[in-house]
């Protein structure tokens, strides 16, 4: 590809409109290409869907040689590379999926300096070959993508990168740009110290995303919760569905089909053949619900996510963070909604316990639970104290969570904390005895059961105090607890224990305030955001003509066998509907028309401006 030289100052600007059809760069992502382009090392943390990746695609383009990206997914660098040569962008990339004369052919591509992009493993690093192979082409910076995977502490290590502190030392004239969605300020010091980078410009975008409406549910029936989410919010949506267990992922996609959504399940327990055939459905086709553990998603750049659930409670807020991102990668009105009960957290403490790791690890496993708690229980603003916690400051309510839509009670739930702890107590202490959370509320409720009777637990003192209180409320309360560590759970079993803390309570020297249990699942204040709500956006006149340009891309797409998205975002043909060019020239001026696109695109998409009576 013919670009302009680095030492032209409009250089990355031309390359973004010719190339990509955008006519301005968003945020500081100039700022970074300058500095890159200059040979400047990066560390860059910018929300998913804040346009990461052209802050190395430019200077991929801009500067002399080939950009080498090193990413973690295999299974995605095939439709990385379709959705640059997809833009005129040559790109390939390296790994065991190929044949023998395929990775010949881009190898010596690479040597000859013609291809702009090539796509990498970490683990490919490892190798003498690779090695061997880079030292013979001139490479024109090093592109580290899902950065946060160094991150020991983190949610999504990846021992591969480690090796990657050695660029610096092997190619020092040669610099790296490192990227993630997702870092604290702790992160962020461990990503630059692990991968040499501490001598990097730091560029932090903020972390809000404002079209994500963030909403945290008591969990009753999750799956049936689940269902009139997607029915009465999404219908005809593509989404995520996040389960902790491979058992889960199993019936609850089974759930969704039974039920008339369109699913499919993805986790390590199915052939990498089913879990590659499903990722690829997800990509490639519209309205697809794809239920899945957390080894889904890092790097989908599917950007018509309109809902991320949670059916389990996430380990920490980066994950969470991380997970949610996925949603509204194109900017329009998407949803985060996770269903949490106390079984949550009580399965999350056991996890802790029993983890391997010395105390350290526990400890740090622990913290990331709290901090995950803590903005499950606020009646704060959800995303004021997710953007906090990344160390950005939050003034007011974002008008776009539940707590802003529906602002949650507190109340001074002193006294029934006590009764709950001193039931714990009595057990422990006077019967040496120890019971999960339902037992405690059995007897706090005054219920006659077999194991009440089975143990004369209705002989103790606390029997039948609690009346006062639902069961879905008590169960709160104990959640609560739990959150603020005023108790613990312990055992295989889970059950109850009191901490330090709790005699605080128990001795009157501390008052806890509760968030109280609504009555019924709170539903959200804003309109559904169905599939039908991007068209009802547009100009009564042009939305027909959105639908066929979506039916145009779908056959094209399939033509092809690429993603829809790889073809157009839906941003770009809302915007040819609403605008209806009737030239080239004008078809140019939309945002995400570059000049490959045109040339490969316009003349069949005005054929459908032409003819809007026609079939698509």
């Amino acid at each position: 590809m013919s670009v302009p030289g680095p030492s032209d100052p409009t250089a990355a600007l031309e390359t973004l409109r010719r190339v990509f059809g955008y006519d301005a760069f968003r945020g500081f992502q100039a700022e970074v290409i300058e500095h890159v382009v200059a040979g400047g090392d990066a560390l860059v943390l910018m929300p998913t869907g804040g346009g990461k990746s052209l802050c190395y695609q430019i200077p991929a383009l801009v500067r002399d040689g080939v950009a080498v990206v090193i990413s973690p997914l295999i299974a995605l660098m095939q439709d990385q590379v379709d959705a640059l040569r997809a833009v005129g962008v040559r790109a390939g990339f390296l790994n065991s999926t190929l044949d023998p004369d395929t990775r010949r052919l881009v190898e010596a591509e690479f040597v000859a300096g013609e291809i702009d992009l090539l796509y990498l493993a970490p683990e490919a690093l490892a190798s003498r070959g690779t090695l061997s192979l880079l030292d013979r082409g001139r490479i024109a910076l090093f592109a580290i993508d899902e950065a946060h995977c160094v991150s020991q502490w983190g949610h999504d290590f990846r021992p591969d990168y480690l090796t990657l502190s050695m660029l610096p030392e092997r190619w020092p004239d040669v610099p790296r740009i490192a990227l993630t969605a997702t870092a604290t300020s702790a992160t962020r010091t461990e990503i630059a110290t692990r991968l040499q980078l501490t001598g990097a410009r730091h560029f932090v975008a903020s972390f809000d995303r404002p079209n994500i409406q963030y909403r945290i549910v008591p969990k009753r029936e999750p799956r049936k919760q689940l269902l009139s989410l997607l029915r009465d919010e999404h219908p005809g949506d593509a989404g995520i569905v996040y389960c902790l267990s491979r058992a889960s992922v199993d019936k609850t996609a089974e759930f969704l089909v039974a039920n008339g959504i369109a699913a499919l399940p993805y986790h390590a327990g199915l052939d990498a053949a089913t879990r590659a055939r499903n990722q690829q459905r997800f990509l490639r086709e519209d309205g697809l619900v794809m239920v899945a553990t957390i080894a889904f998603g890092m790097g989908i750049d599917k950007p018509d996510v309109r809902f991320v659930a949670h059916l389990d409670l996430p380990k920490s807020v980066e994950g969470y963070y991380q997970e949610t991102g996925r949603a509204g990668r194109d900017g329009l009105p998407s949803t985060a909604w996770l269903a949490y009960g106390l079984q949550d957290v009580v399965q999350q403490r056991k996890m802790i316990d029993s983890s391997e790791g010395d105390l350290a690890h526990r400890r740090n496993l622990a913290a990331h639970l709290d901090a995950m708690l803590a903005l499950c229980e606020t009646v704060r603003c959800r995303r004021a104290q997710l953007l906090e916690y990344f160390g950005e400051p939050a003034t007011g309510g974002c008008g776009n969570c539940d707590t802003c839509l529906e602002p949650p009670e507190s109340w001074d739930g002193t006294v029934p904390a006590q009764k709950l702890l001193s039931t714990v107590y009595r057990l422990d202490r006077e019967r040496n005895q120890r019971f999960g959370a339902g037992h405690c509320i059995d007897i706090l409720l005054g219920k006659q059961n077999d194991k009440v009777s089975q143990f004369r637990h209705d002989q103790l003192t606390v029997f039948g105090i609690g009346t006062d209180l639902r069961e879905a409320e008590w169960r709160g309360v104990v959640r609560q607890l739990l959150a603020e560590g005023l108790l613990t759970v312990e055992g295989d079993y889970g059950t109850l224990a009191l901490t330090d803390a709790s005699a605080e309570v128990l001795g009157r020297r501390r008052t806890v305030m509760l968030r109280r249990e609504p009555e019924r699942p709170a539903r959200s204040a804003a309109k559904p955001r169905g599939a039908a709500t991007v068209v009802a956006e547009l100009p009564a006149e042009a939305a027909p003509l959105f639908e066929r340009l979506r039916a145009w891309r779908a056959a094209t797409a399939k033509e092809q066998g690429v993603p829809a998205y790889v073809i157009f975002h839906d941003a770009t043909l809302r915007q040819i509907a609403a605008d209806a060019p009737a030239s080239l020239a004008e078809l140019s001026r939309i945002s995400g028309v570059g000049e490959n696109k045109l040339a490969k695109y316009g003349e069949p998409i005005l054929a459908v401006l032409a003819n809007p009576d026609t079939p698509a």
